[in-house]
């Protein structure tokens, strides 16, 4: 160790009023070596904490420090017994005197051993947080870590922290600063101190970085030496082979007593220990978006006409404004990186991105391949959310999407519907069939639709590289699911046992439409499963063979070849219904 390290000087500099994490409760002990012999180290910081409002600022700065809210702090109700009950967040000065507020409660375990702590479930409930393993979680905001907490080796709480950021939304609505107590320790046991890195280093006390420090140096025999003692008493008319008992007043009589005493020492070293206390206010903001729905100050600007002109958002967040916003495609993927946002589709080229935040922002896709939306359905986003579209915002370009314009102006929703819908809905009735006709399952595992789906859509294909990756999931949910045991035993061909899952369904198909055509029906899924194979090794004239055998037009955009890929496959899935079972209910996607 060194002169910074046992005099804290980086520590001490920083505080948590300007840091990302502030301690709610803290005390972590790390020590190595046993306290008594040279060679032990250790390093200690403890921490206190609660809420204040502003008529209590004065007292408590000048009356409540380390020993009145530190780690030494109860936070525990109490029924008085006239009657007042005392609440687990109170913070009490003198009894019946609430004066602040508890965040973190403490709850100890009599019966199985141990206490938790546990975060104050007003803020929990306010900031609308859900607990995922030791953190708790923002579901609405990408499910940020908001709180978590720390154990020590043998399991118990040692630290419950909040970011300020959000710890600074819950005490504006509620008008409160937070009071942190907080005390540093470390300690090196040294053979000589002449010999240490300590040598040039002498005992004081000193105020610092709005705290107080204090260096010490003690022989460790002056620290663990020294004298005791112990007193014993006992009764003496108590008979043991009585059935009951009875033990009568207490007096010189019927009671005895000794009393041993001792010196204890012959500990060699130096102990050497840096200790720092201060006491820091955590003031808010005057400004909560999340808990009392303050305004949003930093909201982005959208590009709003041809030549770049810009509105704030503030002016778009009107049901009434009536304008709409352009958008790069890309933006969907962005969005579904996101935990907790799912893609659905109403129309063939209309759709919402569902988000966290509980809305479903309509989309539409116009002939340009450019989302557009009306510009109050983005404005009325959460900030962060609003942030992430902004960054995919361009200047109109191609016009409205004709579908949206008539579900939102006409009201009319257009009769189409999306190709990746259509896909598992031709797979679900193929599936069906089967089911009816044969008696056996298609594939030999479920899937949830929406999930996959998610992962099958047009926005996926933004080159020939994630081209051939959506032609990868298109097999995955199709024909790596087909069931073949069962398949096999309804093949005729003479080597069904070496055929693959869609080998062995075009040969099923060929017993009713003949050979020629079973294997036209399946041209497009063969080729979107060759595409598969070049993903690995995307150049070539293989890869460009697939695509076509995929009918994939490779002049338009790869947003519009993706839709085609899942569009002819989707297609041929129903073709195979269709001439399997001939069923009128199924629709060609």
């Amino acid at each position: 160790m060194n002169h910074d390290w046992i005099l804290q000087t980086k520590e001490t500099r920083r505080a948590f009023s300007s840091a990302t994490w502030v301690p709610l409760r803290a005390s972590i002990n790390h020590e190595k070596g046993d306290v008594e012999s040279i060679g032990y180290v250790s390093e200690y910081f403890g921490c206190g904490s609660a809420a204040f409002p502003p008529e209590h600022r004065e007292f408590v700065e000048e009356r409540l420090s380390w020993s009145d809210i530190g780690i030494g702090h109860t936070v525990a109700p109490y029924a008085y017994e006239d009657g007042y009950y005392a609440t687990i967040d109170q913070f009490q000065y003198n009894d019946k005197e609430p004066i602040g507020v508890n965040l973190v409660f403490e709850h100890p375990q009599f019966v199985v051993g141990g206490k938790q702590w546990i975060l104050n479930p007003d803020l929990v409930v306010a900031l609308r947080l859900i607990k995922e393993g030791t953190n708790w979680v923002r579901p609405e905001e990408n499910f940020v870590v908001v709180a978590r907490e720390s154990f020590d080796e043998k399991g118990e709480h040692c630290q419950v922290e909040i970011k300020r950021e959000y710890l600074l939304d819950y005490l504006t609505a509620r008008n409160l600063s937070l009071r942190l107590s907080y005390y540093r320790q470390r300690v090196e046991n040294v053979p000589l101190l002449e010999s240490s890195e300590y040598a040039n280093l002498k005992e004081h006390q000193e105020d610092r970085d709005g705290g107080r420090f204090e260096f010490l140096i003690r022989d460790i025999n002056d620290v663990f030496g020294g004298s005791w003692s112990i007193f014993r008493a006992w009764r003496t008319d108590v008979d043991q082979d009585e059935d009951a008992p009875v033990m009568g007043p207490e007096n010189d009589h019927n009671t005895g007593h000794e009393s041993l005493q001792g010196q204890r020492g012959g500990y060699e070293g130096v102990r050497v220990e840096g200790e720092f206390w201060r006491d820091e206010w955590i003031e808010h903001q005057s400004q909560s978006m999340r808990v009392r729905g303050d305004a949003d100050t930093t909201l982005p600007q959208f590009i709003v006409e041809t030549d770049g002109k810009r509105m704030a958002s503030s002016e778009l967040d009107n049901e009434d404004i009536g304008r709409w916003l352009w958008f790069r495609s890309s933006l969907v993927t962005d969005l579904l990186d996101h935990r907790g946002f799912v893609l659905k589709w109403y129309t063939a080229e209309t759709g919402a991105i569902c988000s966290t935040s509980g809305y479903a922002t309509h989309f539409g896709i116009n002939s340009d391949d450019l989302l557009t939306v009306y510009a109050y359905d983005i404005a009325r986003l959460p900030s962060w959310e609003q942030h992430i579209w902004a960054a995919h915002n361009v200047a109109p370009d191609g016009k409205v999407s004709g579908e949206l314009l008539s579900a939102q102006v006409n009201t009319q929703l257009a009769s189409t519907h999306a190709v990746e819908e259509m896909l598992f809905v031709n797979m679900r009735m193929l599936d069906q069939g089967f089911r009816d006709k044969f008696g056996v399952d298609l594939f030999s595992h479920d899937i949830d639709d929406e999930s996959a789906m998610q992962q099958v859509s047009r926005f996926h294909s933004r080159d020939q590289a994630s081209l051939l990756r959506l032609a990868k999931e298109l097999v995955r949910v199709f024909s790596d699911r087909l069931n073949i045991r069962d398949l096999r035993k309804l093949s005729t061909h003479l080597e069904k046992e070496k055929l693959g899952s869609n080998k062995l369904l075009q040969d099923i198909l060929s017993q009713k439409v003949g050979t020629d055509k079973a294997r036209q029906i399946f041209a497009e899924i063969a080729g979107t499963y060759d595409m598969r194979v070049g993903d690995a090794h995307p150049a070539g004239s293989k890869v460009t063979e697939a695509i076509n055998l995929a009918g994939i037009d490779q002049s338009i955009s790869f947003l519009r070849q993706g839709e085609q890929l899942i569009h002819n496959f989707g297609r041929s899935i129903w073709i195979i219904g269709k001439c399997l079972f001939d069923q009128p209910g199924q629709h060609e996607s």
